[in-house]
């Protein structure tokens, strides 16, 4: 069975969706340990509910800088323990070439938009900023760049009159939780 590693830094919404993917059966994987450069992330809380071991991403002072030697060290960590797939579910930090070299063409992302629309932060008010009449979210391979990598799957979400800034990243994370298993699965199956 393949193995995978996720990594966030918030509440872990995507996280559950893909072990909700396993347990029923959709997604044929394990989810070996679940890593988080927040101590105190609600993703690290929901793995531990689901006894799945987790990893402290350690990045001393820095902010949003994910420091070469914390990922030699994490890609050293994650071929131990057998990961196949690196899955990024809300991780805030840039992937360099430490982990892209060990895992390449493994690591996958999901992000609120239509990619090459509106990378970054918030997209989602992004689009709305634009006045976009569609946005949506995509899953890609992880690159050297922010959200640049190959473009695997995405799915569409209109943009209604009425939507606030909440209503649309809600509704963003929906489509998230159903895409996201189902690509992982795709790309595990090549």
């Amino acid at each position: 069975m393949k193995k995978l590693a996720i990594f966030g830094s918030g509440s872990g919404s995507n996280m559950q969706s893909i072990l909700d993917a396993i347990k029923e059966g959709i997604l044929k994987a394990e989810i070996a340990v679940v890593a988080s450069d927040n101590a105190d992330a609600y993703i690290l809380e929901r793995a531990k509910k689901a006894s799945i071991p987790t990893l402290h991403i350690d990045c001393g002072e820095y902010v949003s800088k994910f420091p070469k030697e914390e990922q030699e060290r994490l890609a050293a960590d994650l071929k131990q323990r057998g990961v196949d797939v690196i899955c990024l579910a809300g991780f805030m930090r840039l992937v360099g070439s430490p982990l892209l070299k060990k895992f390449p063409n493994r690591i996958l992302n999901i992000h609120p938009s239509l990619l090459p629309h509106y990378p970054g932060l918030a997209a989602w008010e992004q689009a709305l900023a634009d006045k976009a009449k569609v946005t949506g979210c995509t899953v890609h391979y992880v690159d050297d760049g922010m959200d640049t990598g190959a473009i695997i799957k995405q799915a569409e979400v209109p943009v209604l009159e009425e939507d606030t800034s909440k209503s649309l990243h809600e509704r963003i994370q929906i489509a998230e939780r159903t895409l996201y298993p189902e690509v992982i699965a795709q790309v595990m199956n090549q």
